[in-house]
């Protein structure tokens, strides 16, 4: 009986690029001027201090910033999301591997994009590095909608509305991704995992304020492969020489 293909399930920032380069502190430098502006309307000027915290705190409660702007501030998601990731210049500001395109095309199955990065940045970055025709589908985060409401990654509930969507059962999806907790998520509900580590700062002494995204980017603070994560990999580089293991028996 020939084997089932995978259904690879592809984060975008600090997994196909390296986003902390530049592109992170771009947005934190963005973000924080969204919520500095949001605090001072009829409460006087927000310090630094009050804004980080608040950036952090919504995001670590909420597992992204935006989602604490919209229910604490009433903040539109378009608007917030279009101002955070205003650049000058995004193609010199991204840095990636060489190879990628090859290393897509060898993978065997179909590919979906699944970023909480927003549709507009995260096609220009696509079409930059060059990928975007190696995906059958791409969802943003304009698209993680579960019941009327957004629910970025790590939500279950959106992982799971896409397994209904595509049909397929959760044990023939690989995640590959660069947040922790967003594999953890996806490995309770059955799929395959794969943690890419290139991109993610190896000290335990990182600077909070440094964690950018809209969803959060955990800093490695050890080697240990977690219990929920099938194959640790430095690059995406060796997703291939990682088949099996990601795949198992079941396809």
């Amino acid at each position: 009986m020939p084997k089932l293909s995978p259904l690879w399930l592809f984060d975008l920032d600090n997994t196909l690029h390296d986003a902390s380069h530049a592109i992170f502190p771009a947005i934190t430098t963005n973000m924080n001027a969204f919520i500095a502006q949001t605090l001072n309307k009829g409460n006087g000027p927000a310090d630094t201090q009050t804004v980080n915290t608040a950036r952090l705190l919504y995001l670590q409660r909420y597992g992204a910033t935006l989602l604490g702007m919209i229910k604490h501030h009433a903040v539109r998601a378009e608007e917030f999301l279009h101002d955070t990731h205003q650049f000058d210049d995004l193609r010199s500001m991204i840095r990636a591997e060489r190879g990628l395109a090859r290393l897509l095309k060898r993978l065997p199955g179909r590919k979906i994009l699944l970023t909480n990065g927003p549709q507009r940045y995260s096609r220009e970055v696509m079409r930059h590095l060059g990928l975007h025709r190696y995906f059958a589908k791409h969802i943003a985060i304009e698209s993680m909608h579960v019941h009327r409401q957004l629910r970025p990654k790590p939500s279950k509930l959106l992982l799971r509305k896409l397994m209904r969507q595509e049909r397929i059962a959760p044990h023939r999806c690989i995640l590959v991704e660069d947040t922790s907790k967003t594999l953890k998520a996806a490995k309770a509900l059955g799929l395959r995992t794969a943690w890419v580590t290139r991109y993610l700062a190896v000290r335990s002494d990182v600077n909070a304020n440094t964690q950018t995204s809209l969803a959060p980017k955990i800093a490695i603070t050890t080697t240990k492969r977690p219990v929920y994560i099938d194959v640790k990999v430095k690059s995406v580089h060796h997703l291939f020489d990682n088949l099996r293991r990601l795949t198992g028996t079941s396809f």
